[in-house]
């Protein structure tokens, strides 16, 4: 029988995780040694300075999660960006400014919280030291990594409808240029083993010194040297300010399971809002993909992201109507609004496309011990200090720059985001842990592999691995495996219908499923990772 799992984008990281439980390890030492593992091996997806939000389930012990969202720094004004607009991105998760001064570059980054998350959970909850959890990071940027197709594709990706090149996020900035090409200027290749002793030294001194190094220490010091050197907006006040949130799961019932996940500004409140709502449906009589299926559920999305623009957001600065949301009264209304013909809207300001990157980890054992994190650059900041290595997130980018809004900017606040690491649960016991990266797609896929595990009983892999789609706008997306006829049914309907041009499409679903007979793990394939047990 399978007694361990682990399930993440990268392989390496996936490893890492099953090595460190075979050792002996418990599920957060596993998570948090393959997440750090990931900050090396997909460094422009996720980073000691981004952010994310952890799942943990301990059992006989704690259920929590471990927010850890960046916070716009304390430089920051409601109105300083609001002659720069452009246009909404398509899902109204980000805009285009003039000059992507939220995207790239110094002023794009919110507070660097991961290091701070991962340290406590392993001080908490976990059983290693903080320097053995780094050590298997610290020989992938020492020793090198291969660089896989799924992240030498990030690299290479175009301009697309307004958002920068991702090149220049690589070459742009001479200290980032001189990690990530060669000597000939060229970007590395599939293939290619890339080395950053940099970061291998930084961590290093974070494994001797502490992770308080990197916020109040030396580390510290020179990462705001740096910034106000370059006009960045962090300041060793910001870095000194950094602190996790521990929440409780926001809980609901689907189908008889129940189902734990994340609070605002995580968007667990949106797979909760989606769920309850389709819960009034006979889903698996529609037909899985069925016309009647991709209409019902898409309407669910639209609707569901429609709220999470009007009245999502960060809970210290907006006033959530989670009761009114999760009510049986609203979804009620919302069920009769759909068998009814009515098609949601979802307005948006302009064009254009969010970027959507970041990572999971997805880890579990026999003994019902979960952790599903989901942690991120945003699409990353381009920018790294001399002689440290590691690259800053660009969470600036997906702030309002209207002031008055649910996302407007504002110091201190941290920006609504997709992150929804969930667990599912039959009784007390955990069946089926999701999460992924992606955007605002995030909680689409997490939403479609509930579906296929609770409605249509797939396991792990089949769940994530189903053709999917996607909602964000009025526009139904479709993966090139959803039937042509589907597709014309939709449009018979009067919906507008994109079909994209790959087999897979995002997010990047990660799962583990815990079962009676063992555990069973997927991992999405559009991407290069893999699930691993022991």
């Amino acid at each position: 029988m399978t007694r361990f799992m682990a399930s993440a984008p990268q392989p390496e990281a996936a490893e890492a995780a099953v090595d460190v439980l075979r050792a002996g390890g418990n599920v957060v030492d596993a998570a948090v040694a393959a997440a750090f593992v990931q900050t090396v091996v997909d460094p422009q997806m996720c980073g000691i300075a981004g952010f994310g939000s952890m799942h943990l389930h301990l059992n006989g012990g704690p259920h929590l999660l471990i927010d850890f969202h960046g916070r716009a720094p304390r430089a920051v004004t409601p109105e300083m960006w609001e002659p720069l607009i452009e246009r909404e991105c398509d899902d109204g998760f980000g805009f285009v400014l003039k000059g992507r001064v939220n995207e790239i570059g110094y002023r794009s980054m919110t507070t660097p919280m991961t290091l701070k998350a991962f340290d406590e959970a392993l001080r908490r909850f976990g059983t290693m030291s903080l320097a053995d959890a780094l050590a298997p990071a610290i020989g992938y940027a020492e020793e090198g990594f291969m660089v896989r197709p799924a992240v030498h594709s990030f690299w290479m990706r175009g301009e697309d409808n307004g958002r920068v090149a991702r090149i220049h996020g690589l070459i742009d900035h001479p200290e980032t240029r001189r990690i990530y090409t060669k000597a000939d200027g060229a970007i590395h290749g599939v293939g290619d083993i890339l080395r950053n002793p940099d970061m291998g030294r930084t961590l290093r001194r974070i494994a001797a010194e502490g992770a308080e190094d990197f916020y109040t220490g030396a580390i510290a010091r020179e990462i705001a040297a740096d910034m106000a050197a370059n006009g960045g907006l962090l300041s060793m006040e910001d870095l000194a300010a950094c602190a996790t949130e521990e929440t409780a799961p926001l809980w609901f019932e689907y189908r008889g399971h129940r189902v734990a996940t994340n609070r605002p500004p995580g968007g667990g409140l949106v797979i909760a809002l989606m769920l309850r709502i389709l819960e009034r449906f006979d889903l698996r009589a529609m037909g899985h993909n069925s016309p009647d299926y991709i209409a019902t559920v898409a309407e669910a999305m639209k609707i569901a992201t429609a709220e999470k623009d009007a009245r999502m957001g960060d809970p210290r600065f907006v006033n959530i109507p989670e009761e009114e949301l999760l009510s049986d009264a609203y979804a009620d209304a919302a069920a009769a609004r759909i068998r009814a013909g009515e098609k949601a809207a979802v307005p948006r300001l302009g064009g254009g496309h969010e970027s959507r990157e970041t990572t999971h980890i997805c880890v579990a054992d026999a003994a019902g011990n979960a952790v599903s994190m989901t942690h991120s650059l945003g699409s990353s900041s381009g920018v790294v200090t001399p002689g440290l290595g590691f690259m800053y997130n660009n969470c600036m980018m997906v702030f309002d720059p209207r002031p008055g809004r649910a996302g407007s900017l504002a110091p201190g606040k941290a920006r609504f985001s997709a992150l929804s690491p969930t667990i599912v649960f039959r009784g007390e016991r955990p069946f089926f842990l999701v999460g992924a990266p992606g955007g605002t797609t995030i909680t689409m896929g997490n939403l479609q592999a509930i579906l296929n595990a609770v409605d249509f009983g797939m396991d792990a892999q089949e769940a994530v691995s189903a053709p999917r789609f996607t909602a964000t706008s009025e526009t139904i997306e479709l993966t090139n495996r959803i039937l042509r006829s589907t597709e014309r049914a939709l449009k018979a309907r009067g919906y507008p219908v994109k079909r994209h041009p790959f087999s897979h499409m995002m997010p990047l679903v990660h799962a583990i499923r815990l079962t009676e007979a063992g555990l069973d793990g997927g991992a999405d394939p559009a991407a290069d990772g893999m699930a691993v047990g022991a």
